[in-house]
């Protein structure tokens, strides 16, 4: 067995955070420039009414010259397509310092990946015809963390936007932790037992699986989803309604978004919906998942939907079937819903 000493890991650190300042890849251009159909399109998926992305009237009544693109759409202009993201499953995307330093991540053990932070500065807004570019610099590489995925390192891009004069119109600094998922608990203890007079009557009973769901990615559990997640662990439950308006909405967020309140309160749900789409996953397989994982997509009798893993055999799921929720015991602080089909037992 090898034995990783202070002095191999030190040296390991200094390798890769010798990447710092580097140029991560080459720099990128925007296949098409800033144009009207893609903002038509970014906006009618994300529901966003505001007259100055599409009316040319509105947006010079604001003192605008035209129409603008709105500001989450930054990085959709710099997308490089369905082949480049081929290129690049099959091995053949270029040799680049940021390829590199995942190379010796990897090596290392630290192959699991999630985003974890994404700040962006404006400094004007795009408008129609500006031909963007892209550069990227490794920023920083921290040392090893301790993290509830596992022990990783956390990578910080600084990614610069400019535009056809060489401008610089925006900036995005992204962070991704790679972690090593076999550095977290694999063998958990079992939870201790809940307290049965915390569980509401009538409530399903905590749901079983193959694999251990100790070792599970944890969710981000943040202000704004705390009091989803506390509710769960008390196996209720329930939407955020808009004080206001009324309008139910999940996943939860701190603005209504069809009459702009902050104000809102926690609506119970029934638990009982039918599926509106689902998939079943094969590859990659993630730890505490059964294979093959059913994902389905639920919308619920109030009218909100809910993503969820299916508790039945994936060849039941279609279209339109009444599920009911059931509860799944991550540990002793996180319980997640998941769905089966309405009166099949667990």
């Amino acid at each position: 067995m090898t034995t990783t000493t202070a002095t191999d890991e030190q040296v390991f650190l200094e390798n890769i955070r010798a990447f710092i300042g580097q140029e991560a890849t080459p720099v990128r251009r925007a296949q098409e420039p800033v144009n009207r159909p893609m903002i038509r399109h970014f906006v009618e998926a994300m529901g966003d009414e505001n007259p100055v992305y599409l009316d040319d009237e509105a947006a010079g009544a604001t003192g605008r010259d035209g129409i603008v693109a709105p500001p989450p759409m930054l990085s959709t202009w710099l997308m490089v397509g369905y082949r480049a993201h081929q290129a690049a499953a099959s091995g053949a995307a270029p040799d680049t310092p940021m390829a590199r330093l995942l190379g010796l991540l990897a090596e290392a053990g630290f192959t699991g990946v999630v985003a974890t932070n994404d700040e962006q500065t404006y400094h004007r807004e795009l408008r129609l015809g500006d031909d963007l570019s892209m550069t990227t610099v490794i920023e920083d590489v921290s040392a090893c963390k301790r993290t509830g995925l596992g022990a990783g390192h956390f990578i910080t891009t600084l990614r610069t936007y400019r535009d056809q004069h060489g401008q610089v119109v925006a900036e995005q600094r992204f962070r991704i932790l790679r972690f090593n998922p076999r550095s977290t608990t694999s063998a958990a203890a079992p939870a201790p037992a809940k307290d049965t007079e915390a569980v509401p009557a009538g409530a399903p009973a905590a749901a079983t699986t193959g694999a251990d769901p100790a070792v599970r990615p944890k969710p981000f559990i943040l202000r704004d989803n705390e009091f989803w997640f506390k509710a769960a662990r008390e196996r209720r439950l329930v939407i955020q309604c808009c004080d206001d308006c009324g309008v139910l909405r999940h996943p939860p967020s701190p603005a209504c978004p069809h009459c702009r309140s902050f104000g809102w309160h926690e609506a119970p749900a029934s638990g009982r919906g039918t599926v509106h789409s689902y998939v079943t996953s094969h590859h990659p397989k993630a730890p505490g998942f059964d294979y093959p994982l059913p994902v389905v997509l639920v919308d619920l009798e109030e009218g909100t939907r809910l993503v969820a893993d299916y508790a039945g055999d994936p060849a039941d799921i279609h279209i339109g079937m009444p599920v009911e929720i059931e509860w799944l015991d991550r540990d002793d602080e996180l319980t997640l819903p998941r769905f089966r089909a309405v009166g099949e037992k667990a």
